[in-house]
């Protein structure tokens, strides 16, 4: 008798077990064909702005869709609902987080001093952002990390939004020959697209989900050089102040949504300008405020250094202690000062 008991918990576990897998099969397999008030017509237009599965859904706010679609405020608010529902969208233990984690990849440099000012180098799924007055570096590092990432994992490509025309394929062959790299390769492995205005600039950082999703590329870091220049040149006065913050924050939030869906790295060069009124200290300071400091996973202060060096200074990090390090930019890369 005792055994048959035995023999019946164990069943009913094993079944149990068999009905949880196959309802997370389920899930797992669940398209937007599959969300209620979904037609084909709806799916089409949802799949044409690139809304192709449930987790793009889930991260949308009601706005977005129904700008896509039309559709009204409670149907939108519905989907999304459902969607986050269907993949489990909650809360999770650190121990989980922590092995999530472990799927970061940290693109490092040629410099042993930057890499560790960062935890290891400029890691995937954050925003890095680099502030500085001309000439302190902050393009070099974006062409070094287009060539870096190549040797991070198997087939990685870099995308090179380029703002103020400073992208030079001479450099990318410079750089990848001091690497020991393949120069036609490493300028096939960069995907390159010049950014007229602001809204061009906003619309190529959502195209970047496309390369992925329907070319297929293993995008492994996003480079906008430079972040604001358009923001600047186009909104003057502070009666736009509002407006170009609003759509500074909304590019911010695309670039880091797409980093942790991607796991890929974003590395952005900010502008700087001087305080009038600062007396003491350096009076230099970000352009865009606290909507790209809040944004910004990682802020770097770069300056010009003694004798061409140049220093980097950690601002902000969720987890790394502000401190600073020298390094210079040769032909070959960068590289740590003797």
């Amino acid at each position: 008798m005792e055994q048959e008991l035995i023999q019946e918990v164990e069943t009913n576990s094993r079944k149990k077990r068999k009905d949880v897998r196959m309802e997370k099969e389920a899930k797992k397999e669940q398209t937007i064909y599959d969300l209620p008030g979904v037609g084909a017509a709806t799916a089409e237009k949802l799949m044409a702005v690139g809304y192709t599965d449930l987790m793009s859904i889930a991260v949308a706010s009601p706005a977005e869709l129904i700008e896509a679609t039309g559709m009204g405020d409670a149907v939108a608010k519905k989907l999304i609902a459902i969607a986050r529902s269907s993949l489990e969208m909650g809360f999770e233990s650190g121990e989980e987080l922590l092995k999530r984690r472990e799927k970061v990849i940290r693109i490092k440099t040629g410099s042993n001093a930057l890499n560790s000012l960062l935890g290891g180098g400029f890691e995937t799924g954050a925003i890095v952002e680099c502030f500085g007055e001309f000439g302190s570096g902050k393009t070099q590092i974006g062409h070094a990390l287009a060539v870096a990432v190549q040797s991070v994992e198997k087939d990685a490509v870099a995308v090179y939004i380029d703002t103020e025309n400073t992208f030079r394929p001479e450099r990318i062959i410079q750089l990848a020959k001091g690497a020991g790299m393949d120069t036609d390769e490493a300028l096939r492995n960069i995907k390159v697209a010049r950014a007229y205005n602001s809204d061009h600039q906003m619309l190529l950082a959502e195209k970047v989900e496309d390369l992925i999703k329907k070319q297929g590329l293993n995008v492994k870091l996003v480079v906008v050089d430079s972040l604001t220049a358009h923001f600047r040149a186009e909104f003057i006065g502070r009666g736009t102040l509002a407006d170009r913050q609003q759509k500074l924050n909304k590019h911010m939030h695309t670039l880091a949504k797409l980093a942790d869906m991607y796991n890929f790295c974003v590395y952005v060069t900010n502008q700087v300008m001087a305080k009038p009124d600062m007396f003491f200290g350096d009076p230099t300071q970000a352009i865009g405020g606290h909507i790209v400091a809040h944004a910004s996973t990682f802020r770097v202060y770069l300056r010009k250094g003694k004798k061409g060096t140049r220093v980097a200074k950690l601002v902000d990090s969720p987890n790394m202690p502000e401190s600073e390090c020298g390094f210079y930019v040769d032909e070959s890369g960068i590289k740590d000062v003797e």
